[in-house]
């Protein structure tokens, strides 16, 4: 089997790396922060524009790329549209993301604690 022909990476990794690019700017931090502490409803985006010191045009990038990854949903309701936590890829992404910080191993070994010289 030629090593190309399929990934050597798990269907989970793909996901953690999926999600981990969204979290990847701190705009996009702080409009899942914005959308998780207004749970009790779904926002618009132009709620979000007068939090954010950013172009509605910047906010409409991270936004698309928040939805592509799966971790937020939107509504079109013509002019506006509304967005939400995703609530299914959300938790997912919590257990991929816990689960691997919460692995258990010794860090006494590793490159962190050796100084070299």
């Amino acid at each position: 089997m030629d090593k190309h022909e399929e990934p050597w990476y798990s269907e989970d990794q793909e996901k953690m790396a999926r999600y981990g690019k969204a979290l990847a700017h701190p705009a996009r931090v702080f409009i899942l922060d914005y959308l998780v502490n207004n749970l009790d409803k779904c926002c618009y985006s132009g709620d979000m524009a007068e939090e954010l010191p950013i172009a509605r045009s910047t906010l409409s990038e991270h936004l698309r790329q928040l939805k592509e990854s799966g971790l937020i949903q939107g509504e079109i309701n013509p002019p506006f549209i509304k967005y939400c936590i995703n609530s299914d890829n959300w938790m997912e992404a919590k257990r991929l993301f816990g689960s691997f910080f919460e692995r258990e191993q010794s860090l006494t070994g590793s490159c962190r604690n050796n100084k070299t010289e």
